[in-house]
């Protein structure tokens, strides 16, 4: 897949402004198309290294929304099982790219030619994992790209398996374990002359516990706007923040969806409209239903998210089930009338792109506030059996 230059699409944003502001609704729909197209083919290359066992490939798949024995996950192993860098796309999103490196000081690859081999160069941040202190071949790789000036984050794994042995002390503090594993972390980096390095725990196994959400957080604000997007959308659904910014992300593309469908039902082709509409609305719900994850699996029972999915959308989008919510009481007369406008000249065209424009920012807006309650909701329920 060719790569865009993010660089560009903020310039494109701002053209599209200038086109509306003269009133030039055509051109403004053009470039918003293809504005659209280059912002949707984004690419993401994380990549995930650090020694042998340490977890970076348990890391991969969870970051992916997967398990270790799920189809197209990332092999696992008390030895050395990643030989060369290997990318594992997003399930959901290809755009988004994983990449398991192989362990840094093998044999195989020394610190001093591990850079190179890897091919670094493709990778927007890297992750360095590790389930113990960090060592010197990790300090030496972050001092690298470092130079390169790329981003990087100290993930420290496992941190399950130290949870459950302090567990079993009599004066277990939760809170107090975690920042004690942190600060012997930091500390270790520091006296290897990394200065202020802020160290992530994090559970392979669950994301959601310990600092994950931080994680993402904190990578996603280092990121360009629309790397940043591409990210945002195919992480887990796994906290009531991250879900509240997949759908702020989603409300600021309504409007400019919206416009194309507008466009398009100025043309005085009977049935255009309509049908450009269903395409539009299809394929943007079904990115709200992935980015929420609300067919992921989860530990409420079925029962009980039965309960709390209202959303008509959560068994199934497709054409026929778009078309049944157009038609819908109030839509159903917006679109009769959009069909007689667009057939008259000049008047009949301006009337009918603003119905149509009406029509798909108000569908879209709708189904978004749907599914973003209903995966709002399942997170409650999730949250609730996790006590």
């Amino acid at each position: 897949m060719e790569n865009i230059d993010v660089k560009e699409l903020p310039a494109k944003r701002r053209e599209i402004e200038e086109a509306l502001k003269n009133n030039n609704l055509p051109i403004a729909a053009g470039m918003i198309q293809e504005y659209l197209k280059e912002f949707n083919n984004v690419e993401l290359n994380i990549a995930v290294t650090g020694e042998t066992g340490s977890g970076k490939s348990t890391f991969v798949n969870a970051f992916r929304g997967m398990k270790d024995n799920d189809d197209g996950a990332a092999p696992t192993g008390v030895v050395e099982t990643t030989m060369e860098a290997k990318a594992y796309s997003h399930p959901k999103y290809p755009n988004m790219q994983v990449w398991d490196l192989p362990g840094i000081g093998t044999a195989t690859f020394k610190p001093e030619e591990y850079l190179q081999k890897v091919e670094f160069d493709r990778f927007d941040f890297f992750i360095i994992v590790s389930s113990e202190r960090f060592r010197a071949n990790d300090i030496s790789l972050a001092k690298e790209i470092q130079k390169m000036k790329k981003n990087f984050y100290f993930v420290r794994s496992k941190i399950d398996n130290d949870m459950r042995a302090e567990e079993r002390k009599e004066k277990f503090d939760k809170a107090k374990t975690l920042e004690t594993i942190r600060q012997y972390c930091i500390k270790g980096l520091e006296d290897q002359g990394l200065g202020s390095p802020k160290v992530f725990l994090i559970s392979g196994f669950d994301l959601g516990l310990y600092d994950f959400p931080d994680l993402e957080e904190t990578m996603e604000k280092e990121l360009p706007d629309h790397k940043r997007h591409v990210l945002l959308l195919s992480i887990p659904n796994i906290t009531l923040k991250i879900n509240e910014r997949k759908k702020e992300a989603f409300i600021t593309n309504i409007w400019m969806l919206a416009l194309v469908s507008g466009s398009v039902a100025a043309i005085p082709i009977p049935g255009l409209s309509f049908a450009v509409d269903v395409s539009i609305l299809v394929i943007e719900i079904k990115k709200y239903y992935n980015a929420f994850g609300l067919d992921d699996e989860t530990n409420v029972p079925v029962e009980e998210l039965k309960a709390v999915l209202k959303s008509p959308l959560n068994k199934e989008i497709n054409k026929d089930v778009v078309v049944k919510l157009l038609q819908s009481a109030v839509l159903a007369g917006l679109t009769v009338i959009e069909y007689l406008f667009s057939n008259i000249p000049i008047v009949g065209s301006f009337a009918a792109a603003g119905i149509s424009f009406g029509t798909t920012y108000y569908m879209l807006t709708k189904c978004l506030n749907e599914l973003a309650d209903d995966a709002h909701n399942v997170l409650m329920k999730a949250l609730m059996a996790n006590e």
